[in-house]
């Protein structure tokens, strides 16, 4: 059995160093806060779609014009190999302003690089040790459960998310919800599913301390059941199935977070489970999928105690999510980035 705090058993053995119950504490971010300063958009001039999502999130986010960062690549597309990544990468790395220490990607494909999501690809540079042939564990994310507001100063990484649409209708209400969501402190509960798919439903052994320690900060319900129905009140939905039946009869509160562990769900536009983008399209405003086979190691996926107790303590959707996972190699994060339901308006 799994210890419910931190250190996580990598191939029957503890291997990473963190205090044992660290996620656990009481502790509130800093007055400084990532905002809009800090993060790089990253816009593809060859796709007007993306055009018009960058302009859009410019102008509702007060992006400054100096961190809007423009390349040029065919549309249209699940994956780009590795030279063609390493090519826009150079210059990425050319236009982005000191300041920026996490990257907006303002389309829904490509979302992989060769063996790695994009969202990493971008984070970390393409690199081979966090990817992995089968059932195998990839490289640690430094940023994992640290609450600096600071990754590339501190970590030499630049959390990235993609703002993913197949439409600007979508893209627009994703935005929006996300602008709408902040400093709102929205009353609202975290569903934590209890599923009956046994392999994907292993965080569930999260759920006890999860309650113990933020139960009080937030309702928390432990439902026994494949799927939620009719509720209005969603702000976290935590769920392992391949399929996630009646997402859409649900309300979700502007800045909530939905995702389900399975094999596939960041295969965002071609996927033969379902899609992440499934969420976003019923109101979730931020979610996470594997876009190749992780197997249900639970280090390739959200910690459902790290990312609801980080945003509760007032850290964006980009850091939240990106605290949560600790082998985020293979996953893609989507979502509207700057959303901040529980701080204070940037």
């Amino acid at each position: 059995m799994l210890d419910y705090c931190l250190k996580i058993p990598l191939v029957g053995f503890f291997v990473m160093n963190l205090n044992a119950c660290d996620w656990i504490s009481q502790r509130f971010f800093p007055g400084t806060q990532f905002t809009a300063r800090n993060l790089g958009v990253i816009v593809n001039t060859a796709d007007p779609l993306s055009v018009q999502i960058a302009e859009y999130y410019q102008r509702q986010r007060k992006i400054p014009q100096q961190n809007i960062i423009k390349i040029s690549f065919p549309t249209n597309r699940s994956q780009l190999t590795s030279e063609e990544f390493l090519a826009l990468q150079s210059k990425v790395k050319t236009q982005t302003p000191r300041q920026v220490e996490g990257y907006a990607l303002t389309w829904v494909a490509p979302y992989r690089v060769g063996c790695m999501s994009i969202t990493s690809a971008f984070a970390f540079g393409y690199d081979p040790s966090h990817c992995a042939d089968g059932c195998k564990p990839t490289a640690i994310n430094p940023y994992f459960n640290q609450e600096t507001i600071h990754p590339y100063q501190e970590f030499k990484m630049r959390p990235t998310m993609m703002i993913a649409a197949t439409n600007f209708t979508e893209a627009k209400g994703l935005i929006d919800r996300g602008v709408a969501a902040d400093g709102t402190y929205p009353p609202g509960t975290a569903y934590l599913m209890n599923t009956s798919d046994k392999a994907r439903n292993v965080r569930s052994q999260f759920y006890p301390a999860v309650i113990n320690y933020l139960g009080s900060r937030l309702r928390i319900v432990t439902p026994k059941s494949d799927a939620l129905e009719n509720k209005t009140d969603v702000m976290f939905y935590i769920t392992g199935r391949a399929q996630v039946d009646k997402i859409k009869t649900n309300q979700f509160r502007p800045g909530a977070i939905a995702d389900h562990l399975t094999s596939l769900g960041g295969q965002l536009t071609d996927s033969s489970q379902m899609s992440s983008l499934r969420w976003l399209e019923a109101g979730a405003t931020g979610s996470y999928g594997a876009v190749v086979e992780p197997c249900n190691f639970l280090q390739k996926f959200p910690h459902p105690g790290v990312v609801i107790q980080s945003y509760l303590n007032g850290a964006t959707l980009l850091e939240s999510y990106w605290r949560s996972v600790a082998w985020p190699g293979q996953g893609v994060f989507i979502g509207e980035p700057l959303a901040r339901p529980y701080g204070q308006r940037s």
